[in-house]
């Protein structure tokens, strides 16, 4: 008999902590988020993360002994499946012993954790945009730029679980701004949400404007603001460039595009897919299909569920 209990779901990203329960179908049945704070110790942001926890098992009314497992996604890298994790847009946690911890919270529950782009694209394969392909790139467009690979209908860990870190794949090696990692020229140091406000404030958008988001630069494109549409463009261009790069080297079905940043539609997508033409020239390439995530911003928390309930596709660390 079908095991019919919920699984715990975290996304853990640089703007936002989330939690909820998911049942076996993939349906997400409650769900709670906080903004990541800023200036934190380690501890201090555990804490928030476990009182986050807390409320969301407070409201469906569970007890952790009434879940079948905790499936948790965060940003990269990480020593998986130790899930010590280090995410470059979370400087307070560096090797913090995530998976360990959660254990402990949840009372010896199995806790499986991954990278949040890798949880974003077994989302997409398992309910989403991906459904029914077998040859999947998922990336999340936000804080930073993250991705996950399914191929031939299984998802890649790579040698260190840290497959499909696309925003790390260089797009302009020459005069690119540095990035988290130590390279240059990076996708995620072009493309991600801060950086795109950087870029637009040193060109004359909001330039005092301290708490300026990329939501707000895509409001302000929308509204026909041109440095805002350009920095869109440059970010979709920048996206399309390392997406094609991505299809010539795994022969890719479809990719779907999720993250806040996402959220800007055509702003973003049209250079994208312009950029994605202009160098994805080979035969089988040109196939390839981008989308915005089916899933929406519950696609993070839907994948950290499928670790536990969909483990035969989705995980491999046990």
């Amino acid at each position: 008999m079908a095991d019919s209990r919920p699984a715990l779901a975290i996304d853990i990203g640089g703007t936002k902590l989330a939690a909820g329960l998911v049942e076996p179908a993939g349906r997400v049945l409650t769900w709670l988020q906080v903004p990541t704070p800023a200036g934190l110790d380690a501890e201090q942001l555990w804490r928030t993360l476990d009182a986050l926890i807390g409320q969301v098992l407070e409201r469906a009314e569970v007890a952790p002994d009434a879940l079948v497992g905790c499936g948790c996604g965060s940003g990269g890298p990480m020593d998986w499946p130790a899930g010590l994790v280090s995410p470059l847009n979370i400087p307070a946690w560096r090797r913090f012993p995530l998976r360990t911890r959660l254990a402990e919270r949840l009372g010896g529950l199995p806790v499986r954790v991954h990278n949040d782009a890798i949880c974003m694209v077994a989302a997409e394969h398992w309910r989403g945009a991906g459904r029914g392909r077998r040859n999947v790139l998922g990336m999340v467009v936000s804080t930073g730029v993250g991705g996950g690979l399914v191929l031939d209908d299984r998802l890649v860990e790579g040698a260190s679980g840290n497959a499909g870190h696309i925003g790390h794949v260089v797009v302009d090696p020459d005069t690119g701004p540095d990035c988290a990692c130590g390279g240059r020229g990076c996708l995620e140091a072009i493309a991600r949400g801060p950086a795109l406000v950087q870029w637009a404030q040193a060109e004359g958008w909001r330039p005092d404007q301290r708490d300026a988001t990329a939501k707000d630069l895509a409001g302000d494109g929308a509204l026909g603001h041109p440095i805002a549409i350009a920095a869109m463009s440059r970010a979709g261009r920048a996206l399309g460039i390392a997406i094609a790069s991505a299809t010539c080297l795994c022969d890719l079905e479809v990719v779907s595009v999720g993250g806040g940043l996402s959220q800007a539609g055509p702003l973003l997508f049209d250079p994208l897919e312009e950029s994605l033409r202009v160098h994805a020239r080979l035969g089988f390439a040109r196939n390839v299909t981008v989308v915005p995530a089916a899933l929406g911003q519950n696609a993070g928390l839907v994948g950290a569920a499928a670790l536990i309930l969909a483990a035969d596709r989705y995980w491999a660390g046990d």
